[in-house]
């Protein structure tokens, strides 16, 4: 099977997988998700574009747990939060790609 239309149609096509990655990224960067940590006690809310919007926590865990157990259960659940994010939008990047993976594309 050989390829018809040369390096410059390559390119071109290149360019615009580029541009639908770079518009589905756009669209979905200020899509929230919500990951409880401490069983429930703590709630982080985390944008697919990886900004953390709040912080929620029962105010009843900070009067009956210690404080540096509650900040350690915040930052596990900030970075799961992250994580999921990251693969939320891997997966929609995916379907704008159909699963293709070009190195420096993405």
């Amino acid at each position: 099977m050989q390829f018809r239309g040369g390096m410059n149609e390559l390119m071109r096509q290149a360019a615009r997988m580029q541009r639908r990655i770079d518009q589905a990224k756009s669209e979905l960067k200020d899509r929230e998700i919500e990951v409880d940590g401490l069983g429930g006690k703590v709630k982080i809310f985390v944008t697919l574009g990886r900004s953390v919007k709040q912080i929620k926590i029962d105010p009843e865990t900070l009067k009956a747990e210690d404080v540096d157990l509650v900040l350690d259960g915040v930052c596990a659940a900030i970075n799961q939060a992250i994580e999921q994010a990251d693969k939320q939008m891997e997966a929609e990047i995916e379907k704008v790609t159909g699963g293709v993976k070009i190195p420096g594309m993405v």
